[in-house]
C-alpha cells in the first residue's frame, strides 16, 4: 500500500473526496468548509495535486461535464485512496495523541489541553 506522508493539501484532498465526487473548484470549497476557512488551496497546490493523486491510482476521474461554456472534471476517491487516508489518517491521530500526552504533563496542574487554552486549533 502507498504511503501518503505528504503534504496537508493533499490529505484534505482526500478528505474532500469522501462522500461525492468534485470538480476543482468545488473540492477547494469543501477543504475550506472542512477546514472551517483555515486551508484556501491555490488552484496550482489543487491541480498538480490532483494529476499525482490520479497517476498514483488514489482519485480517478469521474465523469466530465461542460456548464456555461466550461468543462468541469469532476474526481472521485479510489478504493485505494481511501485506504490510504484511513491508513494517514490513523496515523495522524496517533501523533496528535502522543503530542497531547505529553503537553498534558507539561502543562501545570488544572490546566485544560485544548485549543482554547492553547491559543490556537489544534
Amino acid at each position: 500500500m502507498k504511503a501518503l506522508g505528504r503534504t496537508e493539501p493533499v490529505f484534505l484532498i482526500l478528505t474532500a473526496l469522501i462522500d461525492e465526487p468534485r470538480h476543482g473548484y468545488g473540492i477547494v470549497q469543501e477543504v475550506r468548509r472542512i477546514t472551517d476557512g483555515r486551508v484556501d488551496l491555490r488552484i496550482g497546490t489543487l491541480y498538480g495535486a490532483l494529476e499525482r493523486l490520479t497517476g498514483d491510482g488514489l482519485i480517478a476521474k469521474h465523469r466530465d461535464e461542460v456548464e456555461a461554456g466550461r468543462l468541469r472534471r469532476y474526481y472521485r476517491l479510489t478504493d485505494a485512496g481511501a485506504a490510504v487516508l484511513a491508513a494517514e489518517a490513523n496515523r495522524m491521530a496517533a501523533d496528535a495523541a502522543v503530542a497531547l500526552a505529553r503537553l498534558k504533563k507539561f502543562m501545570p496542574p488544572g490546566r485544560d489541553v485544548g485549543p482554547d487554552t492553547m491559543g490556537g486549533t489544534v
